[in-house]
């Protein structure tokens, strides 16, 4: 874990703490409604799927497939040079929601649509827990 973080931060606001203090205690928390009982993601006031504002947070299982990726190859920036190449995918929960994310493996051409992966946390900063992705298979 660094004190620095080079990279780009996402802006934490008071819609989005309850998923990034669960993020930097190892938790995938998702947006539920009361009304229809859909997760969805990215959180959000109103419910996507019913535009009820009767919304929970609710732990996750962190499993999911790969519904998309692209492997950057040219970094997106100086910062992201030392990383390249690395996987750029949306991930579809069990749960229903798509979450875009990196996946973290040794191996980028390994990577499928449909394959099953696992929340894994990089703890970015003290203040920052960042959730990815990790192939089942490794």
């Amino acid at each position: 874990m660094s004190e620095t973080y080079e990279k780009p931060q996402p802006v934490i606001d008071p819609g989005t703490k309850p998923f990034w203090d669960a993020a930097r205690e190892h938790r995938l928390l998702l947006p539920r409604c009361r009304s229809c009982g859909e997760h969805h993601f990215y959180p959000r006031e109103l419910c996507p799927h019913c535009y009820s504002d009767d919304l929970e947070w609710v732990d996750a299982s962190g499993d999911g497939e790969v519904y998309s990726y692209t492997i950057a190859r040219k970094p997106a920036g100086p910062t992201f040079a030392a990383d390249v190449p690395y996987v750029i995918a949306m991930i579809k929960l069990d749960e229903g929601p798509r979450m875009l994310t990196n996946i973290i493996t040794s191996d980028v051409e390994s990577v499928r649509i449909g394959a099953r992966v696992k929340v894994s946390f990089d703890d970015v900063t003290p203040e920052l827990t960042l959730p990815k992705f990790k192939l089942e298979s490794e």
